[in-house]
């Protein structure tokens, strides 16, 4: 193994870690219930509630930034993990294209990039809270934080279905199983490119899974078997997109070489273009 590889596995097992860690601390928020007082195991009906929750009827500023912390806990926890995969294969690439600038510059292009990412989902949560609100004023959120009108969370249900079958769940699922692909069209030099490119990926995941962590409102919102299902959903879709990809390569070793060999000069090709046009005078 030469010293070049040796470095690109360190560094993948420090990105990795920082994204373990930082999955974990969200999942622990969830679990301690975000701040918001209530407990997850409770809500999911596995413990007696030591109080019967009560679904708010004024929101201060306060409980506002509470719920806002709740959901993008949960969004992190959820959505982090699946998305590690890109995060890793941005990391070799950006390494590769600018290594010469020193590991601090590649370093804070990879959290610019993460940070993009995550920063669509904090939107997400935004306007989870929004919807929140709007069902507890109209009086449809029950104690347990699941929408109570059974034709209601039917409604949910019916349109997360449907919403499989549309053409734009479709191009945003392509995307996201195309990473090489997704990187050769996308990619932007600089810390604002490496956001703006962490936002790209984050919009397509969003398009693919928003309407799922919608959900959330049909068996609750802190509900942590639906939670935990939700996110071994997207799980399960991230290896079965990865199994399709491997079996697209069936073959000779040559043959799936010859095939994965366009999509790595088109990311490296895009990479080199936007680093030699953003140090042109």
């Amino acid at each position: 193994m030469t010293a070049i590889e040796t470095l690109f596995k360190r560094d993948d097992a420090v990105v990795l870690a920082a994204l373990v860690l930082l999955a974990l601390l969200a999942w622990l928020a969830t679990l301690a219930g975000a701040g918001t007082g209530m407990d997850p195991f409770a809500m999911s009906g596995w413990r007696v509630p030591a109080a019967p929750p009560t679904p708010g009827t004024a929101w201060a500023l306060s409980y506002w930034l509470i719920v806002f912390f709740m959901w993008v806990a949960m969004m992190v926890a959820m959505m982090l993990p699946g998305a590690a995969p890109m995060v890793l294969l941005y990391a070799r690439v950006v390494r590769k294209a600018d290594g010469d600038a020193g590991a601090a510059p590649v370093r804070t292009a990879i959290a610019a990039f993460a940070s993009g990412y995550l920063a669509v989902w904090s939107l997400f949560s935004l306007f989870a809270v929004c919807l929140q609100f709007g069902l507890e004023r109209i009086g449809v959120m029950s104690a347990m934080m699941s929408v109570s009108p059974a034709h209601l969370a039917g409604g949910f249900l019916i349109a997360a279905g449907l919403y499989q079958l549309t053409p734009l769940k479709t191009a945003c699922l392509n995307h996201c199983r195309g990473p090489a692909a997704f990187l050769a069209a996308h990619w932007r030099a600089g810390l604002s490119g490496a956001f703006r490119t962490g936002v790209a990926h984050g919009a397509y995941c969003l398009g693919c899974c928003a309407v799922l962590m919608l959900l959330l409102f049909v068996g609750g919102v802190m509900n942590l078997v639906w939670i935990a299902g939700l996110t071994l959903n997207r799980g399960g879709r991230e290896a079965r997109a990865v199994r399709g990809r491997r079996g697209e390569g069936n073959g000779s070793g040559a043959d799936r070489r010859g095939r994965c060999a366009p999509r790595r000069r088109a990311v490296r090709t895009s990479a080199s273009r936007t680093r030699r046009r953003g140090s042109a005078p």
